[in-house]
């Protein structure tokens, strides 16, 4: 499945130019032309859906060990696997993708806030019956 809109599935079409360091039947790999880092590529499924819950399963498997393989060929020591889902989760491109950002030092890379709240225990402890229940 594809969208005749979306920019990703232009590049796997080959209908926009990219520099494209891995493909495979359901996986694209590519360099990310605005990169954080030296490096910094994009893994997408070739199945297009916006978030990560409208990709099939089996789109999904190859995902992980390509940005394994790109991770280890670019010699990053240290290095990010992000993925984003949603405008107010920074989402930009409405077709899922994962980034490989590596993290050579304090400045380039990515950055991150992380703003752990104080845990209510009993409140906790519902959510993980709640979310068990629906596993």
């Amino acid at each position: 499945m594809s969208s005749a809109a979306c920019i990703f599935c232009k590049i796997i079409k080959g209908d926009i130019p990219s520099l494209k360091i891995f493909e495979n039947d359901k996986v694209f790999a590519f360099l990310d032309i605005q990169p954080l880092s030296r490096g910094h590529a994009l893994v997408i499924p070739k199945y297009h859906g916006a978030k990560l819950t409208d990709i099939p399963d089996d789109s999904l498997t190859e995902i992980l060990p390509v940005a394994k393989k790109i991770a280890s060929a670019t010699g990053a020591v240290d290095y990010n696997i992000l993925q984003n889902n949603g405008r107010p989760a920074h989402q930009v491109v409405d077709h899922v993708h994962f980034h490989v950002i590596p993290k050579p030092n304090e400045t380039e890379g990515l950055g991150i806030k992380w703003p752990a709240q104080t845990t209510d225990m009993e409140k906790l402890k519902a959510l993980h019956e709640e979310l068990k229940s629906k596993m």
